[in-house]
């Protein structure tokens, strides 16, 4: 309306385009003229009724709010606004605030939305639990910044076998061989958009896949596994070990997984030469840092994603037939977040 007054300056012709009198376009334009032009456009304060709900009761609810149902004597875990509101009605007076007798569930809420407090909810985070966690984490960081440089000098060194090959490893379980219990109906033009599947399915058991990346390379070395102990580990090891040159040294950044530190594993790796093998472990709940975790996510995505077997042994050969289909044409995966960090 103001707008509009500004390019033709008459209560009448404004009134007339957007539809309302020109008392109202006046009253508009004398409320710009007295309080400014952007202030103009929010309401003014009404003088209401007097709040009833005092400033020391209000505190008294978010107090409440922030604890725990089951510390003041409820088997809820956390509050309900039904059982909190019952709570303030209840102890709010004896507290020394009757204006909360007859507290409403609708106010409850909107003293809380007040506070930005919501009792109803849990919001996960995460404990550091690894008083090192900044020196390992560096030392990753550097294990990256290194295959940056090998990154570099790779063309200079065509033909010639690696002197080190840098593996991201982890594994991947409790991969579900579900089956179908009646045939998947394909997509029916202008009828059914999407493939329909029955609700009900049979569980025929899980697997592991255990998998490394060369960082290098973006070659992938893979086995599927019913179980990943210590002796499916060292198979994998020497998998690895039979991929590369005897002179070149292999770096694995892992976690901390009890297979990776096994009697038996170390045992294996005590009987190979030395510098052959180099372990970099991930912080304690770091495993974020390990980059093969993007390449498994990419894998649920996509090859996982709403996979239906027939056995065990199909879904192990599905996996494999993956793998060997992003190895014809490797993706060379590359760590950024705090790179320039590393020493």
């Amino acid at each position: 309306m103001l707008l509009a007054y500004r390019e033709t300056p008459s209560f009448y012709a404004v009134g007339r385009a957007i539809g309302v009198t020109h008392q109202t376009v006046e009253r508009c334009v004398r409320r710009a003229e007295r309080l400014g032009a952007m202030a103009a456009l929010d309401d003014s304060p009404r003088p209401g009724r007097e709040p009833v709900i005092t400033d020391e009761a209000r505190t008294f609810v978010v107090d409440l709010a922030c604890r725990k149902a089951k510390d003041l004597g409820y088997p809820h875990e956390l509050w309900t606004t039904r059982l909190l509101a019952r709570h303030v009605r209840e102890h709010g007076p004896r507290a020394g605030h009757e204006c909360l007798a007859t507290l409403a569930q609708g106010t409850l809420c909107k003293i809380l939305s007040a506070h930005a407090v919501k009792p109803h909810k849990v919001r996960y985070y995460l404990e550091r639990r690894d008083p090192d966690f900044e020196a390992k984490m560096a030392e990753v960081l550097c294990v990256y910044r290194e295959v940056e440089l090998l990154k570099q000098s790779e063309g200079e060194q065509a033909g010639e076998a690696p002197a080190v090959a840098i593996v991201s490893y982890d594994e991947k379980p409790g991969m579900q061989a579900i089956g179908t219990t009646a045939p998947d109906l394909p997509p029916v033009p202008r009828r059914h958009p999407s493939v329909s599947r029955d609700h009900e399915y049979v569980r025929r058991g899980t697997l592991s896949l255990l998998a490394g990346i060369d960082l290098v390379t973006g070659i992938v070395h893979a086995s599927v596994e019913d179980r990943h102990r210590s002796r499916e580990f060292v198979a994998f090891l020497q998998r690895v070990d039979a991929a590369y040159p005897p002179a070149t040294a292999i770096t694995l950044i892992l976690d901390n997984h009890s297979a990776h530190v096994s009697r038996e594993t170390n045992a294996w790796l005590a009987a190979q030469p030395a510098g052959r093998f180099t372990f970099v472990f991930t912080p304690k709940h770091g495993s974020w840092l390990n980059l093969v975790e993007g390449f498994f996510s990419k894998l649920a995505r996509s090859v996982l994603r709403h996979i239906r077997v027939a056995s065990k042994q199909e879904l192990k050969d599905r996996i494999m037939a993956a793998i060997s289909d992003i190895n014809r044409d490797p993706v060379v995966h590359t760590w950024t977040y705090r790179l320039n960090e590393a020493a």
